[in-house]
């Protein structure tokens, strides 16, 4: 079985930092593109940023210049650092991964999600 478990998160005032990390787990043969989404309250999940295997990175314009996504793949982690935090980044993340099993099926996997809560 191959899991995603999600830690970091919580409560920041505006202008300040949080971070968020994501670990899979279990009989992994490779991961591929690695993501972090959002979804706040009434609105649809949203991809905030991702990251190639080979380290290209994307991210929506909202956070740009400000969240920085990374992974470590001997730890098969990734990474979301989000500074200068805003009201506006209220919501719940979630990781994503596109993850090749040892047996050779292609899973696409979502971590928990983790609150991140940015008062004004």
């Amino acid at each position: 079985q191959v899991q995603m478990v999600e830690s970091g998160g919580g409560w920041v005032q505006a202008g300040g930092s949080l971070s968020l990390s994501c670990a899979a787990s279990g009989s992994i043969f490779s991961i591929d593109n690695m993501a972090w989404y959002r979804q706040a309250p009434g609105k649809q999940r949203e991809l905030v940023a991702r990251i190639t295997s080979g380290g290209s990175t994307a991210y929506v314009d909202s956070v740009k210049g400000r969240f920085t996504i990374s992974r470590d793949n001997a730890k098969n982690t990734v990474y979301l650092q989000m500074n200068s935090l805003k009201p506006e980044d209220t919501a719940v993340y979630y990781c994503n991964a596109g993850v090749v099993a040892t047996s050779r099926s292609c899973l696409g996997l979502w971590g928990q999600g983790s609150l991140v809560t940015v008062s004004s």
